[in-house]
């Protein structure tokens, strides 16, 4: 599956929150926020089993190439389980809340306060799609 919002603009301190469920058998799937498919800002990518990776989440940027991968070893994630993470962030931060109340957070290495692209990728079934 594949969701994409173009033309849509997420300001710095704003908050975007996805709901979805993880659908059975899922191996991965991302959450992008940046300018265009090629210039992503987030890359949020939790891994039930994908690349030697088993229940990680993976965060990375691409600008003209892919960054230093930040990896975050708590996975709150279940397959065929609603999940809900909301963004936020500032031009030197994003700010992300896990499904279960923790935080992480990931350098905006571009250093925007505005990003007008935003994609999921994955076995994934989003269910809602809030900005405030």
């Amino acid at each position: 599956m594949v969701l994409t919002v173009k033309d849509m603009t997420f300001k710095a301190g704003q908050e975007l929150s996805i709901s979805g469920k993880v659908k059975s058998g899922c191996e991965k799937f991302s959450i992008n926020i940046g300018h265009d498919a090629d210039n992503i800002a987030l890359h949020f990518n939790p891994r039930f089993c994908y690349n030697g990776d088993t229940n990680i989440i993976v965060c990375n940027s691409n600008q003209g190439g892919w960054g230093e991968e930040v990896r975050e070893h708590g996975f709150p994630f279940q397959h065929d389980e609603a999940f809900k993470v909301t963004i936020n962030f500032n031009n030197e931060q994003f700010y992300i809340k896990l499904p279960n109340g923790t935080m992480m957070s990931f350098p905006n290495r571009h250093g925007d306060d505005a990003f007008n692209h935003f994609d999921v990728r994955g076995d994934v079934k989003v269910e809602g799609i809030k900005m405030k």
